[in-house]
């Protein structure tokens, strides 16, 4: 689903998804509308705008997950500020790209935010994580409760997923074969007890990894 109050500018990127292999279920204008065609069409990814004339992309994003709550929400737009893409990520999203991406570089991130990759424009990775160790002075969980310990290589294998580095690159990087990394990335989701590797990535942040 594209969100996106410019008509030319929604329509357009919609058909280049579709001329692309991708199946466009829905478009939208507005925060309202967001969240009532989700829900109709329970979208995989959701490329979302920051601006809307009812409210922001992070007010879309939050009213999108309670309807289409496996949705994976990718904004798309002009804005690179601190408190977009802050907003954005708090509200759920799980990646940011601006608008100056070149089509390729959309495609390729609207099927690494569907395989469950967090994806963000270069630098604003950074931005999220420098900010998120900046903030979170205090634990992120109840000090009664024992954290799981991670192994070394654990943390250094994390560390890369929440950069948004697939299993291939992590394992070319670290020079360890892609079942290892994989082997990782399991044990770490048991370990922590979560879902997939964009619970990882929010996981890495608050912990300031």
């Amino acid at each position: 689903m594209v969100v996106d109050d410019h008509p030319m500018w929604r329509d357009g990127v919609a058909r280049d998804l579709e001329a692309a292999g991708f199946l466009v279920v829905a478009t939208a204008d507005s925060v309202g509308a967001a969240g009532r065609r989700a829900a109709a069409t329970q979208p995989d990814v959701v490329l979302m705008d920051m601006h809307l004339p009812d409210g922001n992309g992070a007010d879309a994003t939050t009213e999108v997950l309670a309807g289409s709550k496996n949705s994976r929400i990718l904004v798309l737009s002009a804005s690179a500020e601190r408190e977009d893409v802050l907003d954005a990520i708090k509200a759920g999203a799980t990646g940011y790209l601006v608008k100056s991406a070149s089509a390729e570089e959309l495609y390729e991130a609207v099927r690494a935010t569907a395989a469950g990759q967090a994806v963000f424009t270069p630098g604003l990775a950074g931005l999220v994580l420098g900010e998120y160790r900046r903030i979170s002075t205090t634990p992120a969980v109840d000090e009664s409760v024992a954290r799981p310990t991670l192994t070394d290589r654990e943390t250094e294998v994390l560390r890369l997923v929440a950069k948004g580095l697939s299993s291939k690159q992590i394992a070319t990087k670290l020079t360890l074969s892609h079942r290892t990394v994989e082997n990782h990335v399991q044990a770490t989701l048991r370990k922590l007890q979560l879902a997939n590797r964009v619970e990882l990535t929010r996981y890495a942040i608050e912990q300031g990894l």
